[in-house]
């Protein structure tokens, strides 16, 4: 039995839950979202809650169950709250400036790094070295998060690349003489 699939997902005031076909669409105070639905997955959206069963007593379905039970729940605190993740840059002339829906990285390369922003998804920076990506979609904003991330992963010797606020690099000592 999944612990997280018997919770039922709260649906908040100024919310509302539609299945229709073979998907969930989620309305709420910052956009929609819609989620694919599993066949082995019952959904029923009740009163102020969305409750997520297993369609019948294999393991495949009950594997699905918790999982699919936190995707609902992604869609309705995207929609309610967003999410957010913070980048900080560390090392010597690494910087990042936001330009409408680009971001200019320069980050050591002979090159700047010019990333295009994906829909649905804002990027501010404000100062040069912390990044701000903030969006409805969790995916959407963890894979932006983690493209721009795999440009200069932080070092151990020197902690220099960019990393997640609140991260800890394991640091090394360097050679001995």
């Amino acid at each position: 039995m999944s612990r997280i699939g018997k919770r039922p997902v709260a649906i908040p005031s100024g919310v509302t839950a539609n299945i229709e076909g073979d998907s969930l669409t989620v309305k709420g105070p910052k956009g929609t979202l819609s989620l694919g639905l599993s066949d082995l997955i019952e959904y029923k959206v009740e009163d102020d809650q969305i409750s997520i069963i297993p369609a019948n007593d294999t393991k495949a379905a009950r594997s699905h169950w918790g999982m699919q039970r936190t995707l609902v729940s992604n869609l309705v605190e995207g929609v309610t709250q967003g999410y957010t993740k913070f980048l900080e840059i560390t090392g010597v002339g690494y910087r990042a400036q936001a330009q409408g829906q680009k971001l200019k990285l320069q980050l050591g390369y002979s090159h700047d790094v010019d990333l295009d922003v994906p829909e649905g998804v804002e990027v501010k920076t404000p100062d040069q070295t912390t990044v701000e990506i903030s969006g409805i979609d969790k995916q959407a904003v963890g894979q932006f998060a983690a493209e721009i991330r795999r440009w200069r992963k932080p070092e151990p010797y020197k902690g220099k690349g960019i990393k997640y606020r609140g991260e800890y690099i394991f640091r090394k000592e360097g050679k001995k003489k």
